[in-house]
């Protein structure tokens, strides 16, 4: 199925064909272990691996799976990050011994998802040339998610820390053990590796495994 169209696998997935369910949403899994990680290394200095919430917020979309109504990638992105929003919450609840749930930290969470995905979409339009007519189609933070999930982790590192998280050099520099200016020439090599591979996958949207 991995060249299978988002609305043909979503059709087959309302259908309760657990194979497209699961395909469909695996399809989110880099862009969401992505705002993952953003939250929790901002929040929680990387106490808890964003794979596990991850795993956890794919599970709960399988579940809740017939309760969605969209019928766009955006909506579906949407309808994720609020899941996510939740997984987080709870994970944060457990952190601090609290059983009870607080809508509004999830609303807070939410808000904070988008935005990293926000400026994920903005980093592909800075960074690529225009999308072709079929990539078009895609939400852009969700294809760079797929890109950098395919570069060199110290490259992905390196543009997550400054981009997504706004930190300096000299902050990215003492979280990743090296000095300010090897971080700058990272950085640099990173935005042309990025750069590089955007241009592929916004020719040809299937370069990367789905």
């Amino acid at each position: 199925m991995a060249d299978t169209s988002f609305e043909t696998l979503l059709n087959h997935a309302r259908r309760g064909e657990s194979p497209a369910q699961g395909e469909l949403l695996r399809r989110f899994e880099p862009w969401l272990r992505l705002l993952a990680r953003v939250q929790l290394e901002s929040r929680f200095a990387a106490k808890f691996d964003a794979s596990d919430v991850v795993q956890q917020t794919l599970l709960e979309a399988i579940k809740a799976f017939p309760q969605f109504r969209g019928s766009t990638e955006a909506e579906l992105t949407a309808w994720l990050r609020q899941i996510l929003a939740h997984a987080l919450a709870h994970e944060i609840r457990r952190y601090h011994g609290t059983a009870k749930r607080d809508i509004t930290q999830e609303v807070s969470l939410d808000a904070a998802l988008a935005q990293s995905s926000q400026r994920l979409g903005a980093l592909l339009a800075e960074s690529g040339p225009s999308p072709s007519q079929q990539a078009a189609r895609r939400e852009l933070d969700v294809l760079l998610a797929d890109v950098l999930a395919r570069l060199p982790e110290d490259y992905r590192d390196v543009l997550i820390f400054r981009h997504l998280e706004n930190l300096s050099h000299e902050e990215i520099a003492a979280r990743m053990n090296r000095s300010p200016g090897a971080v700058r020439m990272l950085w640099v090599r990173a935005l042309a590796a990025l750069r590089e591979a955007c241009g592929q996958e916004l020719v040809d949207p299937r370069a990367g495994s789905r």
